[in-house]
């Protein structure tokens, strides 16, 4: 009983829910590869694992993409520091993101959601490419990205990370477990981060980083009773986070509200519950009931120059979940509720645009697996939204072994989501653009909701070379959409325009990917990626601004194998970016003009850990080693009250060179 008690936990209240036999792929073993890729998962799934969080500072959940190849990093503007996410060339917004298979970067947290998460709260990554699961929601258009937490059940009573870099960040981990009962335990995460100095690496006269502090507490309970079949967690979590960038004699006291001098804050504060429980029918291992309940509330109050923007978003989510077979195990399926409210009181400058969101839907998912060479997805759900109204989600995955290490993919989805216009574009407001939502007969910022549909196939296969373990794969996935709220930026440098999409829009991705063990303990991964995304502006048909055509990544990695208690790790990568479509800026006077397309740049990093025991490392490391900056950072920084001044275009780092060390201290 003891087993599937285990293999439930994994399935409801942790990874993405497709079946219990995929899950059983992502299982530790004695050699734990960074990135985990099973041959027999349905969907399109990799898993980042911790030791692949390891390779890099990952001091939150946003950098800790730097070394994978599904998800590309940059920054969204030249002042808050802040890395975007972006798969299949589409930003965060349409990834659908949850945290042990609860939505938790949406809404007001899209912007700045994904460094709420410090990296070593973080057990593991799943990434799935294309239109997730229906049990999930309707909103996944490009993918899902799940984050799990570490467990209290199988966490070490006590951790220590601390950390420190050039660019004077300063941040503590500790965590505290500890078990209870036989079946309760305990675990307290406190976090704390700070950056104490002001830094202009680029010259302009602004700050290339926000100073800030932040202070992050999560405080979770798990209860297990494998006799009773029950399994159940509790999470609270307080988080306040402040940043303060602009220029470098800005003073918040003396010169917010006025024109002495450019600069912004970010104050957010975030309150969250969650609980979930789980049952495993005695004597039918194969049917379980799970329920999920999460309430948070987040609070933003922020100015930007002299642009003021407020947004309190209270949320409550529940997700009844009943799991069984058809027959046999071959037939499974999964069939439930879920109820979502969303009060938002939002604010851009004197405009209110206060809402209330909420909706109510069901869904029914069947998996077919022979448990050997092909397998089947096919779920829907119905929806009903106050202001989406009564829609179908459908959703397809499919797997199919032609031989040995081989495994072809298809998926195909629909998705359908609201646009937070100016949650998703806080950047805009670090400049003088003005705002303008063209459309008013919609019932989202007078807009439509967004549609899309997206398909996908894959080829995977493992091989050996020089009898070295080998992997090559190939992806392409086409995103078309049927409306899309439209930001466009090739009007003129002095105005954003929001629009519902008046012609076509689409993202076609292609990926090729080689992973190769050179020799022992040596490993090569690569990644190239080509992007084609267009879509048709009131001016034209253009790519998407500020996302490359092309990219590609290498990474290598390199352990010795001293003893089993002491161990060098050596991580190098490298990024490399295409050119990329900027806005228009050509009315602009010259010297505050950007060129119709960025130049191609690259970006090293690397790292070098020192495991002195199974309880002490050290680790040292160096991000943009290269010091490429991008060559004008700010249009109008000499005039930031003017109508040329623009932070919100950032193609490559501002900041050069940095470098770091940490440590870490467990008692086992």
């Amino acid at each position: 009983m003891q087993k599937y008690i285990t293999l439930f936990v994994m399935v409801l209240l942790a990874v993405p829910a497709f079946s219990q036999e995929d899950l059983q792929e992502v299982k530790i073993t004695k050699k734990q590869k960074g990135i985990k890729k099973s041959y027999t998962v349905t969907a399109n799934t990799s898993v980042i694992t911790s030791k692949e969080l390891l390779k890099a500072a990952c001091c939150n959940l946003a950098e800790s993409f730097e070394t994978n190849p599904s998800i590309d990093v940059n920054f969204s503007d030249a002042l808050t520091g802040t890395k975007q996410i972006k798969m299949l060339g589409l930003t965060s917004p349409y990834l659908m993101i949850t945290e042990e298979n609860i939505p938790s970067v949406r809404g007001a947290s899209q912007a700045y959601g994904l460094s709420f998460t410090p990296g070593t709260w973080i057990e593991s990554v799943q990434i799935t490419k294309g239109a997730g699961s229906v049990i999930n929601g309707y909103e996944s258009i490009s993918g899902q990205i799940n984050t799990e937490l570490l467990k209290p059940l199988n966490d070490i009573p006590f951790f220590l990370n601390a950390y420190g870099s050039t660019d004077s960040r300063f941040e503590l981990n500790t965590h505290f477990n500890k078990k209870i009962s036989d079946k309760w335990a305990t675990s307290l995460f406190v976090h704390g981060n700070a950056r104490v100095a002001k830094n202009d690496m680029n010259d302009d006269g602004f700050l290339d980083n926000p100073l800030g502090k932040q202070i992050n507490i999560l405080n979770r309970y798990q209860y297990y009773d494998a006799e009773k079949g029950l399994v159940g967690f509790v999470n609270f979590r307080y988080m306040n986070d402040k940043k303060q960038t602009g220029e470098l004699n800005f003073d918040k006291d003396r010169d917010r509200g006025t024109t002495n001098s450019w600069g912004s804050e970010i104050n957010t504060e975030r309150f969250e519950v969650s609980t979930k429980i789980g049952y495993v029918f005695k004597d039918m291992p194969y049917q379980s009931i799970g329920f999920q309940n999460a309430f948070n509330s987040h609070n933003q109050d922020s100015y930007f120059g002299l642009n003021q923007y407020n947004i309190k978003q209270n949320s409550y989510y529940s997700n009844l979940i009943f799991n069984s077979i058809i027959s046999n195990t071959m037939h499974k399926f999964s069939t439930g509720l879920n109820f979502s409210y969303d009060e938002y009181r939002e604010f851009v400058n004197i405009n209110d645009y206060s809402r209330i969101d909420n909706s109510v839907g069901a869904f029914f998912e069947y998996t077919y697996d022979n448990t050997d060479d092909f397998s089947l997805i096919l779920g829907g759900r119905v929806d009903n939204h106050n202001r989406l109204g009564f829609f179908v989600t459908p959703r397809l995955h499919a797997r199919y072994n032609p031989w040995k290490d081989g495994v072809i993919r298809f998926s195909a989805g629909r998705g359908k989501r609201s646009a937070n216009i100016f949650a998703e574009n806080q950047q805009l407001f670090a400049s003088s653009r003005t705002f303008e939502i063209l459309d008013t007969n919609g019932k989202i910022y007078g807009l439509n909701p967004e549609i899309a549909w997206n398909y996908g196939l894959s080829f995977s296969q493992k091989f050996k070379i020089f009898n070295q373990n080998a992997e090559a794969g190939i992806d392409f996935y086409r995103t078309d959409f049927q409306n899309q709220a439209v930001v466009d930026l090739m009007q003129s440098p002095q105005q954003v325009s929001f629009y519902n999409l008046k012609g076509n829009s689409f993202a076609n991705s292609l990926q090729l990917e080689f992973n190769y063990e050179l020799i022992h303990n040596l490993n090569l991964r690569t990644a190239y990626k080509y992007y084609d995304i267009q879509t048709d502006y009131l001016t034209g048909t253009f790519q998407r601004p500020l996302q490359a055509k092309h990219r590609f990544l290498g990474n290598l990695e390199y352990e010795t194998n001293l003893n089993n208690d002491k161990q060098w790790k050596f991580d190098f990568t490298y990024n490399w970016s295409g050119k990329q479509q900027l806005p228009y800026t050509a009315s602009n006077p010259t010297a505050d003009q950007f060129p119709d397309f960025s130049p191609a740049y690259a970006v090293i990093n690397a790292q070098v850990t020192r495991v002195f025991s199974p309880v002490f490392e050290v680790y040292v490391g160096g991000e943009n080693i290269g010091n490429y900056k991008q060559e004008k950072a700010i249009l109008g920084a000499n005039d930031p009250f003017g109508p040329n001044f623009d932070a919100s275009v950032a193609y490559a780092p501002i900041f050069g060179q940095m470098y770091y060390a940490g440590l870490r201290f467990k008692i086992k």
